[in-house]
């Protein structure tokens, strides 16, 4: 396992590394001085308020996909919090005027029913800022195909194009385009030059263009200067304000989830059973679908030793993966995936009362600290027990 993690950790925990959290901040913090954009934590992708004081010095603030994830910002990072949905209920918006600042509208016919009460809030002395997602027929989602792809085809979110002439331009101040997931530089500079080509008419009707997320500016490899260049020439063309809201792309390879193995189990390869649990605790790895790193592990047979790693659900396809090891697994050996702050703890279920990870911090010293347990009781309140 990694030499920076304690060999004592409880598992399964998530464990976020506070150095490496610093140094994705770093990325943003250059992006935000050299290019003059905001930068926002989307965190449908993270949301951990024990490191959030940190990360409040280097962001502008957060934005959510419902008025849970804005009520946290709101309480827990305290900066700007933007909020968006395909739809919203009434009674939804009514509380998001109390939570949000910006609050973006997924279609004309949104706008139109919940424009007047956002106006009427404004004159109360709470305005504010009111957004329309768009449609920009662009992707380079690079995981997952269509599902992953905002404007694959039927896609649910953001205006199409035949429906921008009848939006109330007047009443807008953010266009947003959100059409990357894990995306490189090639991507993000993609988006901004082809909403800066086909949307121009647009663009000079509001103040401040949200190129979304899935910029992955902390991947190895991603050239953050040419993101920088391409804002920066944006804005010199538009003369608007440019917002970037990332999530895996601030917390991409910051942290591990850490396991132990249960059980060796043979049928036809060894399979190796783990305190983990892909169904419930890594839920992307089956949704994308893709292989986590471990630790100390290569892809199978380039090792002497191979192995199936699997969860202890019911669920016949709870299979995290195939790998090989060095030496033989067994009962207690501890397994690290890598890369484990990002979509997971706060996509867990607690499926076949599968206890929940711990979720910790690997302070900067080396030390570990839990922050939050679960328990029987977190199971039996989702159950209604």
């Amino acid at each position: 396992m990694s030499p920076k993690l304690p060999t004592d950790i409880e598992t399964p925990a998530v464990v976020v590394d506070v150095a490496l959290l610093e140094r994705n901040m770093a990325t943003a913090a250059r992006i935000k001085r050299e290019s003059g954009a905001k930068v926002l934590l989307a965190t449908k992708a993270f949301a951990l308020p024990a490191v959030f004081p940190m990360m409040r010095e280097v962001l502008d603030g957060t934005t959510a996909s419902g008025e849970y994830e804005a009520r946290l910002g709101r309480e827990t990072f305290g900066k700007e919090v933007h909020v968006y949905a395909p739809a919203f209920s009434e009674p939804e918006v009514r509380r998001l005027l109390t939570l949000a600042d910006h609050i973006y509208f997924n279609s004309a016919s949104q706008l139109a029913r919940f424009l007047p009460m956002v106006k009427a809030a404004g004159k109360q002395g709470s305005a504010k800022h009111v957004g329309i997602r768009i449609n920009p027929g662009y992707s380079n989602a690079t995981v997952g195909g269509a599902l992953y792809d905002p404007c694959a085809p039927c896609s649910r979110f953001g205006a199409t194009r035949d429906t921008l002439d009848e939006m109330p331009w007047d009443d807008i101040e953010i266009l947003h385009a959100h059409a990357l997931c894990e995306s490189m530089a090639d991507g993000s500079a993609g988006l901004i030059e082809k909403v800066g080509r086909d949307f121009a008419k647009y663009i000079g009707r509001v103040k401040a263009v949200n190129f979304g997320g899935g910029h992955f500016i902390n991947k190895p490899g991603y050239d953050v200067a040419r993101l920088i260049a391409a804002i920066k020439a944006f804005r010199e063309k538009f003369g608007v304000e440019v917002i970037l809201e990332p999530g895996g792309g601030l917390i991409v390879d910051a942290g591990w989830l850490v396991s132990t193995v249960l059980d060796i189990h043979r049928n036809e390869k060894d399979i190796a059973i783990l305190d983990t649990s892909a169904s419930t605790h890594t839920p992307d790895v089956l949704e994308v679908p893709y292989t986590p790193r471990v630790v100390g592990a290569g892809k199978p047979g380039e090792k002497p030793h191979g192995y199936i790693l699997g969860g202890k659900t019911c669920m016949t396809g709870d299979v995290i993966g195939e790998y090989s090891f060095d030496r033989p697994l067994k009962v207690g050996d501890r397994v690290v995936f890598e890369d484990m702050a990002q979509y997971t703890f706060v996509k867990n279920t607690t499926f076949n009362g599968t206890p929940l990870p711990d979720i910790g911090l690997l302070e900067k010293d080396g030390t570990y600290r839990v922050i939050r347990r679960f328990g029987y009781e977190d199971f039996a309140r989702r159950v209604g027990a």
